[in-house]
Parts: structure tokens; C-alpha cells; sequence
């Protein structure tokens, strides 16, 4: 299998800032490695660098709000939290169409279990999916049977994430869909079924009933 495990929870911080650069475009944000080779992130939020032509919400959310959430993200929340949750699980990158591609991959121990790729919303991130893998992946712990265990994928989709970030377009998701056949491919499943949400439902792309029927 041409993929490569690593530990990336540590890179969330970075993550996490390009969140906040969509949610804030004129975020100024400096990155450097601490020894322990966390990566910080601060950011200037001064209420003169960006203007309201409105009072209320008529031209969408206003810069007090997105404010106050930028500083959440920055020094409030408990990164370490995330971390040790994202670097308890398997991690694994792979070269896919030019582009590196960051997936979870959890195995199911009971036999015969159905693999699953899972692909998290716009926006969004496999943080949002982290809650299924053990009721997925170990039925039986959560009240379920053993013949209702799936083997689970979970790639961050290109440009979210650790996934590398497309420098041309037609991303979109039928191209998306054909990457994450070649990923199951490189990981041994010749069958699987797709789940996706939002936008993003690269579950229902004519790629993978063309090429799977799932």
C-alpha cells in the first residue's frame, strides 16, 4: 500500500488557521515551531482593520461575532484535547492524482467487517466523524452485533485538513469520488459502500455507481 503513516495532530493549530482566514479574510496569523514542534498560531483582530457598511445581520454575520469566535479558536479552546484524540487514531497520507490525501483508518476486529469510506462536509472536517468510528468499527461494544461492524476510511477531502491543497480547479465531486476509489483500492477493498453529507454527498457521484454500484 502506497501510504504513509504519520502522527498530525500536532498540525492543527495550522489547520485550524486557514479556517479562521476563511472566516476572517484580513486574519494576520504568524506560525513558528516551538521546541516541542507544536505549531502556535496568533492573530491581530483589531476591529480597524475591517468596516461594516450595516448595524444588523442584513449583510450577514457581523465582524463582532466572527471576532469573538476567531479569539475563541485562538485561546480558548483546548487544542491539546484534539490532539490526543486525532493521535490516538491511525493516520495515513498518500499521493492521489498529484494531490496528498490525509485519511484515517480503522479496522474493524470482527471478520468479515464492510468497509466504509466516510467524507465529512463543506465546511468542515473528519473531526466531525470521529464519534462513529467506535460504534462502526466495534458494534458490539455499543449494544449492536458483529455482522454490523465496518472496516472505516475517513479522508480529508483536498484542501481541508492535512489533505495537500489543489493548485488548479475541477476538484469537484465526482473527481473526488474517482480519488477515494483509487485510496480503497490501495487499501485492499474491492467492495465498499460511501457515506457523505451536505454538499459534499460524494456517496451519491455517478463515479462510484459507475465503478462499484454501492
Amino acid at each position: 500500500m502506497d501510504c504513509t503513516s504519520t502522527t498530525l495532530a500536532t498540525l492543527h493549530f495550522a489547520s485550524m488557521a486557514g479556517l479562521m482566514r476563511q472566516l476572517l479574510p484580513l486574519w494576520r496569523e504568524t506560525e513558528k515551531a516551538s521546541e516541542s514542534g507544536q505549531i502556535c498560531c496568533k492573530a491581530s483582530l483589531g476591529a480597524s482593520e475591517l468596516m461594516e457598511t450595516v448595524t444588523d445581520q442584513s449583510q450577514g454575520v457581523q465582524l463582532a461575532t466572527i471576532q469573538a469566535l476567531a479569539r475563541y479558536w485562538a485561546t480558548d479552546y483546548d487544542w491539546r484535547k484534539c490532539e490526543a484524540k486525532l493521535n490516538a487514531l491511525p493516520q495515513f497520507m498518500t499521493e492521489i492524482d498529484g494531490l496528498d490525501i490525509h485519511f484515517i483508518h480503522v479496522r474493524s476486529k470482527h471478520a468479515n467487517a464492510l468497509p466504509v469510506i466516510i467524507t465529512h462536509g463543506w465546511p468542515g472536517s473528519i473531526i466531525e466523524q470521529l464519534k462513529v468510528i467506535g460504534p462502526l468499527t466495534d458494534p458490539t461494544a455499543y449494544g449492536g452485533k458483529a455482522e454490523d461492524a465496518f472496516d472505516v476510511v475517513i479522508p480529508s477531502m483536498p484542501g481541508y485538513g492535512f489533505s495537500g491543497k489543489p493548485t488548479t480547479t475541477g476538484w469537484d465531486p465526482v473527481r473526488i469520488a474517482r480519488a477515494w476509489i483509487v485510496l480503497m483500492k490501495r487499501l485492499g477493498y474491492t467492495r465498499f459502500v460511501a457515506q457523505g453529507g451536505a454538499l459534499w454527498s460524494i456517496s451519491r457521484s455517478p463515479a462510484f455507481r459507475v465503478h462499484y454500484r454501492c
